[in-house]
Formats: structure tokens, sequence, C-alpha cells
């Protein structure tokens, strides 16, 4: 084994803790580490392994993915940022998998994709970022941007968007800010999504009824609308006539999982019946599976509702 007397073996052990065990060239360089005892650690079986060009693993096995995170960060340069669905995992959401981690690195900077690095150039490297350990990555409207032009479905960005509003990620405004602020190219689908949110829509079912809804030829309600009798809140029905006092509840486990949220929802229906609304419930696969069916409900609960006098309730649009 080369000599390697200058090596600062303490330097690079901090190093490394902080980094999970990954480790770039420069950063051996500076604790001292020639190029010859490099190259002796990541030769063939040897105790490490190269990860990307001038990164490496201090360990051998398969990466795991913060290390590859961390690795493509290093690999990226100082400054970079993690953001897509690599971000919003951080920030906690359930996203696509994807194979790749999309980086943001300052324009000008030459980094091509590599291996499972996905490098974005951009003018507009963000002002404020989230920190794990060693890894910074966008806050979640930026990230709900990129990952908007990652995938490879209108479907998948109206989950992704509508999820992050419903789930208090984000705000539509400040999806609206990235949206004007970024690139026109593939802002489509993202443009779309939005202004479903700003109608109401809060979740990919909800998005489906809608598409369902304009298929058949019905009347489109208010989404997500909160329902008063009096000064008295009633409930927030994900779809909502007023002229027949008609609500669909869209059954989503997703957003039911626990017991207690459960029965929270068969409450919210008690209370909406109690009030003379006609109440009827779909699940995400009958929208998707049985659209005729469901179509053929609504239509005739709307005929019903709309033969009766007119329910007392006051709705207001859904909160943004």
């Amino acid at each position: 084994m080369p000599k390697n007397a200058t090596l600062d073996h303490d330097a690079l052990e901090r190093v490394l803790r902080k980094q999970q065990r990954v480790v770039s060239r420069t950063q051996t360089l500076d604790c001292g580490m020639t190029p010859e005892a490099l190259r002796h650690r990541i030769r063939a079986g040897g105790p490490w392994s190269r990860l990307l060009p001038g990164v490496y693993l201090a360990a051998t096995g398969a990466p795991t993915l913060p290390q590859t995170e961390i690795a493509g960060l290093l690999y990226a340069g100082p400054g970079s940022v993690i953001t897509g669905l690599s971000a919003l995992r951080h920030h906690g959401m359930r996203v696509p998998e994807s194979p790749h981690i999309p980086i943001l690195i300052p324009a000008g900077r030459v980094r091509v994709s590599r291996a499972f690095v996905t490098s974005l150039p951009t003018s507009r490297m963000p002002e404020r970022v989230c920190y794990d350990g060693a890894i910074q990555f966008a806050l979640p409207p930026r990230a709900v941007a990129d990952a908007s032009r990652q995938l490879t479905s209108f479907r998948e960005v109206r989950a992704l968007v509508a999820d992050s509003v419903q789930q208090g990620r984000c705000r539509t405004d400040w999806l609206s800010d990235e949206l004007n602020g970024g690139p026109v190219r593939n802002s489509a689908w993202l443009r779309r999504a939005l202004a479903e949110v700003a109608d109401g829509i809060r979740s990919a079912a909800e998005g489906d009824l809608r598409d369902l809804l304009i298929g058949a030829h019905l009347p489109m309600p208010m989404f997500n609308a909160r329902l008063y009798a009096g000064k008295n809140f009633i409930a927030i029905a994900d779809a909502w006539w007023a002229a027949a006092g008609v609500a669909v509840e869209v059954d989503s486990r997703e957003w039911h999982l626990s017991p207690e949220d459960w029965e929270r929802t068969v409450r919210r229906s008690a209370l909406m019946s109690a009030c003379g609304i006609i109440v009827l419930h779909v699940t995400p696969r009958q929208i998707r599976d049985q659209a005729v069916e469901v179509a053929s409900a609504v239509g005739s609960a709307l005929d019903k509702g709309g033969a009766r006098p007119r329910l007392a309730i006051r709705a207001l649009p859904a909160g943004r």
C-alpha cells in the first residue's frame, strides 16, 4: 500500500461521519490523502467504491438512499440542492418512486447527468433550503413545481399538486409563483392542475370525479364546499350541488388512516343527512372503473333533489 504519512485521519473520519461514509476526491486531498493512496482504496476488491466521478463510498456493498443523495450533491458541487420527488420524500410526502435524484445546479456550472443523478442547471437557485444532515433540499413549492416536469402523466401531477395543498405543504399562491417564475417548457400540466385546485380539487380522486362529471355532461359542483345551516357549520362536502342539495363523498382510505378518522367521516355524513342533504358515497376505484354507474347515481340524485324545495344551506368555497 502506498505510504500516506501526511493523512489527517481524524479530519477524514469527521468528514466521513458527517457525510455517512461518502466523500469527494477534493475532500480526501484536503485531508492529506495522496492520489496514490486514494487509488489504492478504490481498486478492485479494495475497501472503498466509486459512486460517481470524483465521489466515493468508504465502504463496500450497495449505498443507501441517503448515501446516494449525498454523493449526488458532492458531484454537483457547492450550493447544489435536491429537488422534485426526492425533496418531497424528505418533506414526508408519498410520491411515485423514481431511480433518479434531480439536483438543482447554479447556471454556468457544467455537470452532466450521471448514473442516478439528473442535473438541472438553473438561474433560479432557491434562496432558502431545508437540511437533513448533509442533505440539502428544496422547499415544497419549488419541489412540487420541479416534480411536475419530472412526472410522466397529468394524473400524477394532479395528485401531487392536490396532495401538497390538502396536506398543507403548499398554498396555491406559492405554487403559482413557482409556475410563473419557472420555465414555460413542460409547465402545461402544472398550470392545469393548479386551475383545478383553485376550483376546490384536493385529491386525485376528486380530479377523476371532475373528469367523470364533464364526460357525463352533468352539472359541475362546488368541490370541498364548507356547508352551514345558518351560522352552524355542518361539514365539508367533497362535491356539492346547492340547487339539488346533493353531496358526493369520495371515500378514500388514503385519507382515513385510523378508525377515528373513519368515524369522523361517518359522523360528517350523518350530519349532512340530518340536514336533508342527499349524500352519495363513492370510492376512487368506482370512479375509475364504474364511471357509468357513478354518473347515473349522481344524475338520479340531482333529479330527486331538484324536484323539492331548495335547502336553506349556505356554502363557502374551499380554503386556499
